[in-house]
């Protein structure tokens, strides 16, 4: 239980803090409110469980084989959020109406772990970490991915409703632009360690 109860906080430290997946969930709950942005709040509330658990199964194991492997996608996802950052802030303040764009559906969302840095550093960090304190790997991995979805779902919702208040604050064309463009900049800072990680390494 105290070793549950330190991952949890682990988790949750983790989670609530700004990253892709907040920041993106926040620009959706603007942009289209709660409900058409649940298909994007599940689709992380879940995928980023089952991505621990598929690392901590063995796909670390073919990272260990494979090394430029794990470097090929940590580029592709550094590229795909710098687009994602790209394209926000270049969206239409007229987005805000939720007409021009659509949201992540749950499929895209759960995916979107995948070329995440801050989930991967997030699964392979907690898992390495707190697998040397058991001899059972598959047991702490199990409790990781437990952890991670008992917080995602008020850490998460949290960031979604906050994009909902605001959309109700941003009436200005104006306002809205500089959002977009914050939001991207975020997006942007958000993965600076990754590059700098990828870059010393």
């Amino acid at each position: 239980m105290e070793l549950f109860l330190a991952i949890l906080l682990f988790a949750f430290s983790a989670t609530v803090t700004p990253g892709p997946n907040n920041i993106m969930i926040m620009s959706s709950g603007l942009n289209h409110g709660v409900r058409k942005s649940l298909p994007h709040f599940w689709g992380i509330c879940l995928g980023f469980p089952v991505m621990v658990i598929v690392i901590g199964f063995g796909l670390g194991v073919v990272f260990e084989l494979v090394p430029v492997l794990h470097t090929v996608i940590k580029v592709a996802g550094i590229l795909y959020l710098l687009y994602l950052a790209w394209l926000i802030a270049n969206s239409a303040p007229t987005a805000l109406d939720g007409k021009r764009s659509k949201p992540f559906t749950f499929i895209q969302a759960a995916l979107f772990q995948w070329v995440n840095p801050k989930a991967w550093i997030m699964a392979t960090g907690a898992v390495s970490t707190y697998s040397s304190v058991g001899s059972d790997i598959n047991q702490i991995t199990l409790m990781v991915s437990l952890a991670f979805l008992i917080v995602a779902l008020p850490c998460v919702g949290l960031w979604m409703c906050f994009g909902v208040w605001l959309k109700g604050v941003l009436k200005s064309a104006a306002h809205q632009r500089v959002f977009n463009i914050s939001m991207a900049l975020l997006l942007v800072i958000s993965i600076l360690p990754a590059i700098y990680d990828m870059l010393i390494g």
